[in-house]
C-alpha cells in the first residue's frame, strides 16, 4: 500500500444528512429525493451537494440547528438536479462569497428520456451564481481544499459503472458517463470517509480509488450508492468488492434501492440507512 499523498488529520469527524429521501423520526424534518449532508472536521463545515429544493435544503437546515453563513466550502458530487437543486437558495441565503469545489463537467447539460423526456442536469447557469458569490474551483484531479477534505478527482472505471441519462452534443443525445462524478474524501489519520453522491462511477471503482490515493482503509462510506435495479450478479459483486475492501460501516441512502440496501444489510451485517437528520460520528 502506498503511502499517504496528503496531509495527516487526528481530528474526528461528524456529518450530519440535511437532505435525503426518507425524513426519518424527528418532526419539522422533511424527506424529499435528493441528497445532502454537512461535514465537519478540523474547525471546518463543508456543505456536500444541496438536494433538489431549496426551501427544503433550508428548512432542513434551519431545524437542525445549521446557517448557510457557517459554511466554509461547498463540495458538488456531481451536476444533477437532485444534488444541485438548492444551491441558489443556499447562495441567496448568504451575505458573502463561498468556494464551490466540484469536476469541470458539472455544467453539462442533461437529459433522461424514460419513462419522459426531461432535463436532469443542474438547473442554473455557472454565471447566475457566480452573481451570487459562488467562486466555482472545478478540477478533474484530486484537490485538498481544506485540511483533510479531499476531492477524489475523475474516478477510474475498472469494474461496473451506474452512468446514467444523455448528453445533449450538438443537438442530438448521447449516452451520459457522467465523468464528473466524484467523491469527497475525508482524512481522519488513521483511516479515511468517504462521501458518495450517487455513485454513478461504481461504488467499488470509489472506494478502491479513495484507498489508492491516500493509501488509507475506508472506516465509513457514505451516501448514494447507485444500487437499485442493479441486479443479483452487480449485487452480488459490490458485496464481495466490499468485504474485500474491508470497508467498516456503510451508510447507505438516496439511490441505493430499498431491496439493494436490505441484500447488503443481510450479507455484509455492517450497514446503516440514511434519514434526514441522522448524525454520524467517527
Amino acid at each position: 500500500m502506498s503511502s499517504p499523498v496528503f496531509s495527516l488529520s487526528v481530528i474526528e469527524m461528524k456529518l450530519t444528512i440535511l437532505f435525503e429521501n426518507h425524513a426519518g423520526y424527528r418532526k419539522g424534518l422533511i424527506g424529499y429525493h435528493g441528497f445532502s449532508a454537512i461535514v465537519e472536521h478540523n474547525g471546518s463545515k463543508v456543505l456536500v451537494d444541496t438536494g433538489t429544493d431549496g426551501k427544503v435544503l433550508l428548512g432542513n437546515m434551519a431545524e437542525l440547528g445549521f446557517s448557510p453563513e457557517e459554511i466554509d466550502a461547498v463540495f458538488l458530487t456531481h451536476g444533477h438536479y437532485d444534488h444541485t437543486g438548492g444551491l441558489r437558495a443556499f447562495l441567496e441565503g448568504r451575505e458573502k462569497g463561498i468556494d464551490i469545489h466540484a469536476h469541470p463537467g458539472i455544467f453539462a447539460r442533461r437529459i433522461a428520456l424514460k419513462p419522459y423526456r426531461r432535463e436532469i442536469g443542474i438547473p442554473f447557469k455557472k454565471e447566475e451564481l457566480e452573481e451570487l458569490g459562488a467562486k466555482f474551483h472545478l478540477s478533474p484531479k484530486p484537490v485538498e481544499f481544506l485540511p483533510g477534505f479531499i476531492s477524489s478527482g475523475e474516478i477510474e472505471r475498472k469494474t461496473w459503472d451506474r452512468a446514467v441519462g444523455y448528453l445533449v452534443l450538438d443537438g442530438k443525445a448521447v449516452p451520459d458517463p457522467v465523468l464528473d462524478d466524484t467523491a469527497l474524501i475525508v482524512d481522519l489519520g488513521d483511516g479515511i470517509a468517504v462521501i458518495t453522491g450517487c455513485g454513478h462511477s461504481g461504488i467499488i471503482n470509489i472506494a478502491e480509488h479513495a484507498v489508492r490515493l491516500t493509501g488509507k482503509p475506508i472506516r465509513a462510506l457514505i451516501g448514494g450508492f447507485h444500487l437499485r435495479g442493479a441486479g443479483k450478479a452487480l449485487l452480488n459483486d459490490a458485496a464481495r468488492g466490499l468485504s474485500e475492501l474491508g470497508v467498516e460501516r456503510l451508510y447507505a441512502g438516496h439511490c441505493t434501492g430499498i431491496e439493494e440496501f436490505a441484500f447488503l444489510s443481510s450479507t455484509l451485517g455492517n450497514v446503516e440507512g440514511l434519514h434526514v437528520g441522522k448524525v454520524i460520528e467517527l
